[in-house]
């Protein structure tokens, strides 16, 4: 069964950093896009930051402006969300979604075709003073 693994969750004070990883488990990375989610408690998950097969990113929450990169290294077969200046309205649930397809696929929620989106079981990130 294919999945993908985050890790790299915590704790961190306004305006630090954290990086999460996702890494795959049964497959590779290489010709999916990956995307990063969180969910807040309470709130509905919403897209953060997708990077394609090519490894263009693209930025879907505006919350994030600047402050999160995503980035691939293939030959670690790794994804990373590298996230600085956080907020405390970043806490929440992150996952690491993949789909053999593109990122406007993967943000896009539709019951037809999540059976085509690998994801992860999420890493809490906290950030609180």
């Amino acid at each position: 069964q294919l999945q993908v693994v985050e890790s790299g969750g915590g704790l961190a004070q306004p305006g630090g950093s954290l990086r999460l990883s996702c890494a795959p488990s049964g497959f590779t990375l290489d010709d999916y896009a990956i995307g990063w989610f969180r969910q807040s408690p309470g709130k509905e998950r919403e897209g953060v930051i997708c990077i394609t097969s090519t490894g263009t990113g693209t930025r879907d929450a505006y919350s994030i402006k600047d402050r999160f990169t995503i980035s691939r290294d293939s030959a670690k077969n790794t994804v990373y969300l590298q996230m600085n200046g956080l907020k405390p309205e970043d806490t929440a649930t992150y996952y690491c979604a993949a789909v053999l397809g593109t990122c406007p696929l993967l943000f896009t929620p539709d019951p037809n075709t999540e059976y085509l989106k690998v994801w992860g079981q999420g890493a809490l990130v906290i950030v609180s003073s």
